[in-house]
């Protein structure tokens, strides 16, 4: 069960709908849960869950991160769907697009087709096992530990691509907070959890990628020290937190 530990490490640190948290809690239990009791077959459907779930956290951070080329790729969608996907209050509104094509928003960050197909694949080596076909393909630990450790794979092959979105949400966040008496909350760690960390859905792993961030990038911005200055609170607090 260790990989599935390091799988849960790629969902939101933290969330401000708890509705939210309290779904991701519930797979992750009925994962452990199914595990223990050797069902092993439903402990893997709880995993893909988990994994879906990943998927549109990332969906959501390139449509923010992206917003003309996410509404571009829309060719070929319903105007229903462009709709939903446009209007999404939480990334677990993509859940309304089929499942198999969500994945094409992935290559908006430069994945390639072949890559792609990969990651829509579990979506099918779940149906094998979601249907009544008669087959229970996971028996023991070692096969649900094998197929566990396969999401993990494709998972951390998305989270590398995403690294350039997740620089981009790092980008954007100082800049329009280095304001203190102008942006939503006064204290820097409230602002940095309400304005970055829960919107953007980000994971333990985001924000390792958060923390490489090159700061000095930023250096001929007029309000440089101010923006740095924040930069170094978020630094602060969340590398204590990786520790």
């Amino acid at each position: 069960m260790e990989e599935f530990y390091q799988l849960m490490e790629y969902l939101p640190a933290a969330f401000k709908n708890e509705k939210d948290g309290e779904y991701i809690t519930y797979l992750r239990d009925s994962f452990e849960q199914n595990y223990q009791n050797c069902k092993y077959q439903f402990a893997i459907l709880a995993c893909h869950m988990i994994y879906m779930s990943f998927v549109y956290f990332s969906v959501w951070q390139i449509k923010n991160s992206k917003p003309e080329d996410f509404s571009k790729s829309l060719i070929g969608f319903t105007k229903d769907e462009e709709n939903s996907l446009i209007t999404a209050s939480s990334p677990f509104a993509f859940v309304k697009i089929n499942e198999a094509r969500i994945f094409r928003f992935l290559k908006l960050i430069e994945c390639k087709n072949d890559a792609v197909g990969n990651f829509s694949k579990l979506v099918q080596q779940r149906n094998d096992i979601a249907h009544s076909n008669g087959n229970i393909f996971y028996t023991d630990g070692s096969s649900a530990d094998k197929k566990v450790g396969e999401v993990l794979v494709q998972v951390a092959c998305i989270q590398q691509c995403m690294t350039s979105v997740i620089h981009d949400c790092l980008r954007c966040f100082p800049l329009d907070s280095w304001n203190e008496d102008e942006r939503g909350y006064h204290d820097a760690i409230d602002q940095i959890r309400e304005v970055l960390i829960h919107p953007n859905y980000l994971s333990q792993k985001d924000i390792e990628t958060c923390l490489t961030f090159d700061i000095d990038s930023l250096i001929d911005h007029e309000h440089f020290e101010a923006i740095k200055e924040l930069f170094g609170v978020f630094v602060k607090a969340y590398r204590q937190n990786e520790s």
